[in-house]
């Protein structure tokens, strides 16, 4: 995990010991970069545990020191902020909650505005909304903030997956392309809710070049006041990271690249190809609309469109596709068509 950021800690602090021996449990694998924690824990419903709050600071900042590793937490309003650096934090992040909300960030970049700030990542809003995430950062860059980073945690899914949090992989991707030279960090605790997938996602972030994670770790996980299902202890989470393998960004032996060059060039044709075809496709969408027009009859035709999408799914099954890209291809071929149809019936 050379040159990777490896942020790892309770989800929240309990106790004065706990978050003592998780510092000295993590700093033991030699792996880890950073302590985090969180203080204050923003909750979904009222009634369940939601930090210790500002006590919780100097435990931090306490076990930080006595293990020689910087430490972390979550802000999310201008008091929170106060209590922070006057405990002398320099490292923070902005929960999903609070970055879904551009009144909350304002008032917490306006705080963080001339202070000296190690790093401030901001994980991605808890709906897939790129653009809230990107104007987070925008307006920590106005308020001066250099060093940024952001964490993708995953989005709320609506149906029941695997996953915790969808991990909607394009738009941290996407992000990243408009933002080349921020760190982008997974929190594979909060995608996957559950421990026994954490390897699976980390090792899938570093397939996609990412520059680090962010893992909850417990000394005693069934135990933790909060989340205990996706906390591991700092053995497992050793063992983990040896497990994960580093890709290289780039390869020395001609006869790859030229191999490599030659099935890209490959690729290229067929998706021309598919974009001829699909052409073809919304021509022959138009003169369905215009049959339409010339009798009066709807667009939107939704038993027959039913069909047709039960007959291509499961055609795309069978090539090998999954359910999941043939579902937003479909949906996506649908919508085009309608456009194309709108046209020409107005």
């Amino acid at each position: 995990m050379k040159n990777k950021l490896i942020i790892a800690g309770p989800c929240s602090a309990e106790t004065e010991k706990q978050v003592l021996k998780t510092a000295e449990l993590l700093a033991a694998t030699g792996k880890v970069n950073m302590l985090r924690a969180g203080i204050w824990k923003p909750r979904t419903r009222p009634g369940s545990f939601e930090g210790v709050g500002e006590i919780g600071l100097k435990w931090l900042i306490d076990a930080g020191k006595a293990v020689n590793l910087p430490v972390i937490t979550e802000v999310a309003n201008r008091d929170h902020v106060k209590l922070a650096l006057d405990a002398g934090f320099k490292n923070f992040w902005i929960g999903a909650r609070t970055t879904v909300n551009p009144f909350a960030v304002q008032e917490i970049a306006d705080s963080l505005e001339g202070k000296e700030i190690d790093l401030l990542l901001i994980k991605n809003p808890i709906n897939p909304d790129l653009q809230l995430w990107i104007g987070a950062i925008e307006r920590f860059q106005a308020a001066g903030i250099k060093n940024i980073g952001v964490i993708h945690r995953g989005f709320s899914a609506f149906k029941t997956n695997k996953y915790r949090n969808e991990p909607l992989w394009e738009i941290p991707l996407n992000l990243k392309q408009q933002f080349p030279d921020i760190k982008l960090i997974c929190d594979p605790s909060h995608i996957c809710g559950r421990r026994d997938i954490l390897e699976e996602v980390s090792q899938k972030a570093m397939d996609l070049e990412y520059d680090g994670l962010m893992i909850e770790t417990h000394p005693k996980p069934d135990e933790a006041w909060s989340d205990a299902q996706q906390q591991i202890t700092p053995e497992v989470l050793n063992v983990m990271l040896e497990h994960i393998v580093m890709r290289q960004k780039t390869w020395e032996n001609p006869e790859t690249n030229e191999h490599l060059e030659l099935l890209r060039n490959q690729l290229q044709v067929l998706d021309h190809q598919v974009f001829e075809i699909l052409g073809k496709r919304m021509e022959i969408a138009e003169k369905i609309g215009a049959l339409k027009k010339q009798n009066n009859i709807t667009i939107l035709q939704s038993e027959k469109w039913k069909l047709v999408k039960e007959e291509r799914f499961q055609f795309g099954i069978n090539k090998g596709l999954t359910e999941k890209f043939l579902t937003r291809y479909l949906d996506a071929l649908h919508q085009e068509s309608i456009r194309h149809q709108t046209k020409v019936m107005n």
